[in-house]
């Protein structure tokens, strides 16, 4: 009798150790509006918000929203010239209250920071991953990316609304005339993506970028092509099969975010 008495605590303390473990990771597994671990966060690209700019597109991701504005003007960099071939880069500036607090302006600082300076390339090696230069001729397509508020994913969300409002751009010149085709080859889009709690996560916003474990950037073609993939452990290490995890979850999102640029487009 003492025997099965004790076998049944076992029992009891077993389900109640499992019932535990469980709502630790169902607590583990919260993320803000309820998100799966790979479920991006809501997408909203908004074509021609400035009427001025040959290609214009607000992109917002979550609470992140990204101003991309085109601007195409004739004439290539003095190291270009007589080439033949244009060139495509970027400019990245975040506003004073994109964030919690306001960050006084680089203007003000007098120079441009770092953090800036390697946007700005990420951005500009992206687009240029997929323009064919021979075709745009001696011109160059400068994208304006402003931060309205920032929320985690800056960079990304830049690259992807920088890409069509470039597409947006580019499609004008076709209609005008000026270009028998396009010379923008496929589009390119971008995410992150990390791990957060042990768990890979698509899509960070602040609050979990600033506690993950590992942060990953990644940049991909259409064809699937990879342009960039930046991953940092911040504590510790991650491994090969974490790795390719991320590299997963990440395409998933991509392949959502060509397919809402592609219906971007379609509706302009």
């Amino acid at each position: 009798m003492e025997a099965r008495k004790c076998e049944a605590a076992r029992k009891c303390e077993n389900a109640r150790m499992s019932e535990t473990a469980e709502a630790s990771k169902a607590e583990a597994l919260f993320r803000s509006g309820g998100r799966a671990a790979d479920e991006a966060r809501g997408l909203r690209l908004t074509p021609g918000f400035v009427a001025m700019a040959e290609g214009s597109v607000l992109i917002e991701v979550g609470h992140t929203r990204v101003l991309c504005n085109a601007t195409i003007e004739n004439g290539v960099p003095g190291w270009m010239r007589n080439s033949g071939r244009g060139w495509v880069t970027a400019e990245y500036g975040m506003l004073p209250r994109a964030t919690l607090t306001r960050t006084a302006r680089e203007s003000e600082r007098g120079k441009v920071g770092g953090r800036t300076h390697e946007i700005q390339r990420l951005i500009g090696r992206s687009l240029r991953s997929v323009v064919d230069m021979s075709l745009l001729g001696e011109r160059t397509v400068i994208l304006d990316c402003d931060v309205l508020q920032a929320d985690g994913g800056t960079r990304t969300a830049a690259i992807t609304g920088a890409c069509t409002a470039l597409a947006l751009a580019l499609g004008k010149l076709v209609t005008a005339g000026s270009l028998k085709q396009s010379p923008l080859k496929q589009m390119v889009a971008a995410t992150s993506v990390g791990i957060v709690d042990g768990r890979v996560l698509l899509d960070l916003e602040y609050q979990e970028d600033s506690r993950a474990e590992v942060d990953m950037n990644v940049v991909m073609t259409a064809d699937g092509g990879l342009v960039e993939t930046q991953a940092t452990a911040e504590k510790g290490t991650y491994s090969r099969a974490q790795l390719n995890e991320m590299l997963d979850v990440a395409e998933k999102g991509i392949r959502e975010l060509l397919k809402a640029q592609q219906a971007c487009l379609e509706a302009s």
